[in-house]
């Protein structure tokens, strides 16, 4: 019972670390749209 309790958490701990890590690459595409368009807007003034 506790082989299984164990499993159970280092595969849920895998799991968060995926999520984690899927967030972190969409936050860095939005950071790298947003100085995008802050370049284009410096440009055009």
């Amino acid at each position: 019972m506790i082989r299984i309790a164990i499993c159970l958490l280092a595969l849920s701990g895998l799991a968060a670390c995926e999520t984690v890590k899927g967030a972190g690459r969409d936050i860095q595409k939005a950071g790298t749209i947003i100085e995008g368009e802050a370049a284009q807007t410096q440009a055009g003034m």
